[in-house]
């Protein structure tokens, strides 16, 4: 370990289980040296492990709804209170298409259901930072990151609406990353990651083949859940303080990729 993250403080929103990014994400930073407050929604916590990761990584649990404002910032303030000031990184691990979950195809869709989606996967990024600028509750050089996936820049078809809340997500960190730089000096990050069978991932449709594709067109091959942590703490740390609104592509180089050796080979 390097004590990357010795002396910061966070909050990390979305771990569920073993599987997720943001448990490892958890593990990692109490590995490098940090202390943070683990949130989730109240359902969540009821279907999840989070308190065995509370307590593995010497952590409170905070119960709250990323999409209601009110909630947001009682756990703003409890985090501050807990932790002992000002905030140093945050992590948005948080995604949930209704239509995937209904299988409701994307030509199809229930708008409702859209919205819903919508307001969990995108809009609730743009809360928690609303809360946390107005609150002047992130310390200078602080870093904020969200998980993302390249169907907000190219078509997967069975990725369904959750693709148009990852841009929004993207634009999103965009447009409050320059004001959070200009008025508080905190970067605002999203990356890019590998298909990765998380809880979430795993509902989408035909998942399985989305990982086997991007493993035959990546010359590096997936990256796991637990390298997209090591560079998500990459991301928390000093080493990268001027790195800001950018989209950062994690995924053995898949982004830049046309088509490999392998895939043509199943053409042949």
């Amino acid at each position: 370990m390097y004590n990357l993250l010795k002396g910061k403080k966070g909050i990390i929103f979305g771990a569920l289980n073993e599987q997720s990014i943001a448990w490892k994400v958890a593990e990692r930073a109490h590995e490098e040296g940090a202390e943070f407050v683990l949130t989730n929604a109240p359902i969540a916590l009821r279907m999840g492990q989070l308190n065995a990761l509370a307590e593995k990584t010497g952590s409170q649990v905070i119960a709250a709804d990323a999409t209601s404002l009110e909630d947001i910032t009682a756990l703003v303030e409890q985090s501050m209170e807990i932790l002992g000031g000002k905030i140093d990184f945050v992590l948005h691990s948080i995604g949930m298409s209704v239509n995937v979950r209904k299988k409701i195809h994307y030509t199809d869709s229930n708008y409702d259901f859209t919205a819903k989606g919508w307001d969990i996967s995108a809009l609730s990024f743009h809360k928690v930072m609303n809360v946390l600028y107005n609150k002047k509750a992130m310390s200078e050089w602080g870093s904020i990151v969200a998980l993302t996936y390249m169907a907000a820049q190219r078509v997967f078809p069975d990725y369904n609406d959750m693709a148009d809340n990852k841009a929004y997500l993207e634009s999103i960190a965009r447009s409050f990353g320059y004001f959070f730089g200009r008025d508080h000096k905190v970067r605002v990050n999203t990356i890019s990651q590998s298909p990765t069978p998380t809880t979430a991932g795993s509902g989408v449709k035909g998942f399985d083949g989305f990982i086997e594709y991007a493993e035959k067109m990546s010359p590096l091959g997936n990256a796991s859940a637990l390298e997209c942590a090591d560079y998500t703490i990459s991301m928390f740390s000093d080493l990268t303080k001027k790195v800001t609104m950018q989209n950062l592509f994690h995924d053995g180089g898949f982004s830049n990729m046309g088509v490999s050796d392998p895939v043509m080979e199943k053409f042949e």
